[in-house]
């Protein structure tokens, strides 16, 4: 196996191992993380939020619309875990649904759309034509 391929389970790896974390055992992961002020969370989703977002860039620019349509179908749990977090921690559940159940909707039709551009059919149909 190519370094580079364990590199990237590693990635993988961590991801999960550091988002079960912060959801099963929140207060310890954020022990474990070394903010004490709660307002530096903000930066924390502030860099989640941009490191999605150069994600699909990345994707866009270099034209893998198939890869950023799986890419945008699998971070639609950004803002359903948002919603989930509003209505779960104080928020309104209208609240929750006009904001983060919007972009849910928004990201998942996105996915589908993007998804459904690029089937393996409808590329095969392209190229012969």
């Amino acid at each position: 196996m190519r370094l580079t391929t364990i590199m990237g389970w590693l990635v993988v790896v961590a991801g999960f191992w550091f988002g079960l974390g912060y959801l099963l055992n929140g207060d310890g992961a954020a022990a474990g993380f070394g903010i004490v002020d709660p307002t530096g969370y903000y930066v924390v989703k502030g860099v989640r939020d941009l490191a999605y977002a150069l994600t699909a860039l990345i994707l866009l620019l270099m034209n893998q619309r198939r890869a950023l349509g799986w890419v945008v179908l699998a971070d639609a749990i950004i803002p359903i875990g948002d919603c989930l977090a509003v209505i779960t921690h104080g928020g309104t559940v209208g609240y929750a649904l006009a904001v983060h159940g919007s972009a849910a909707v928004l990201v998942l039709i996105t996915a589908g759309l993007l998804l459904r551009e690029t089937a393996p059919g409808r590329l095969r149909a392209a190229q012969a034509h």
